[in-house]
């Protein structure tokens, strides 16, 4: 018999966390709730449930199964936050040299490594047997290539090459895949669709953000950018046709018939939006433009996914 994590397996981590940082000195302004709330990285967790829940709800054609989207939700949230863990686990002694990251519980010396990878593994662990019991083995196969990805290829790979952006794109564009399985049982071509989205979306997301950050990111050794692209004319120009590629996936639903004209429309007002944020960014390549680009690409995504899931047919 597959054993089953009971979903009172967040209080046990909790439980078993808080002793084990005994000894350790809490700094002003931190509790261990906080703490584990920034290693965990809530935010991008949240993230990572919202389009959990665009893809269950863009396959429910017939009716939302209140209580399967919880179980999804719950299982993928375990495994989200135990990839953020191990990245920071693995990060920690470069998370000391930049501004943004220095502050987290590890770099910080709040938390001692062992605690930090202890933690990651049980929930990556309990996310995964939850999904394989509670969702579908696929899903949990799924979750499992996201963790992977994320932790053994996009992590370590971000030391060494600027493909670490693309590779970790894969590993975003799996969480709206895996509720679309959960709703449907099947891999199909809403599932590909919604992995498209994802996958061009991050794409001037993370390279605004990292041109943003280009100079903590050098310091820290990172290579978020192309290693000669000092004038950030090629992340303008990827960002730039990853958007326009985004602008045909989004409209596929509404030309395979999966979603009303309506969505159509919404979708291309969006697209023109992200478009053209893309070229001001590639024409000017300030922070600034770097900036709104990043902040258009965060309103883009709920907008998007909303409608195509009020939309569809």
């Amino acid at each position: 018999m597959k054993p089953v994590v009971p979903e009172t397996t967040a209080a046990a981590v909790v439980a078993v966390e808080a002793p084990a940082l005994v000894g350790v000195e809490e700094a002003q302004g931190h509790t261990l709730a906080s703490d584990l709330v920034m290693l965990t990285k809530a935010r991008l967790t949240m993230l990572v449930l919202m389009t959990t829940a665009f893809g269950f709800g863009f396959g429910s054609r017939h009716g939302v199964d209140w209580f399967l989207l919880f179980r999804v939700m719950f299982g993928t949230a375990f495994v989200a936050a135990s990839a953020s863990v191990l990245n920071q686990y693995i990060e920690r002694n470069v998370d000391r040299l930049m501004g943004r990251t220095k502050d987290r519980p590890l770099p910080a010396g709040r938390m001692a490594p062992l605690t930090a990878l202890g933690l990651g593994v049980m929930l990556g662990v309990a996310g995964l047997i939850y999904l394989q019991n509670r969702v579908s083995p696929l899903c949990a196969e799924l979750a499992a290539g996201t963790l992977a990805t994320y932790v053994a290829v996009y992590t370590p790979l971000k030391r060494k090459s600027a493909w670490c952006v693309t590779l970790g794109a894969v590993s975003g564009a799996i969480p709206p895949v895996i509720g679309w399985v959960a709703a449907t049982g099947e891999l199909g071509r809403g599932a590909w669709i919604l992995f498209g989205i994802l996958f061009f979306w991050q794409m001037p997301h993370f390279l605004a953000l990292a041109w943003m950050y280009r100079d903590e990111y050098a310091q820290a050794g990172f290579f978020m950018l192309r290693r000669n692209d000092i004038a950030g004319i090629k992340a303008g120009t990827e960002s730039l046709l990853c958007a326009a590629a985004l602008s045909v996936v989004t409209l596929l639903p509404a030309l395979l018939g999966m979603a009303h004209a309506i969505y159509a429309v919404a979708a291309l007002g969006c697209d023109a939006w992200l478009v053209g944020c893309a070229i001001v960014f590639l024409a000017d390549r300030s922070r600034g433009s770097a900036r709104r680009l990043f902040m258009a690409s965060i309103l883009y995504l709920p907008l998007v996914m909303a409608a195509l899931v009020i939309c569809r047919k």
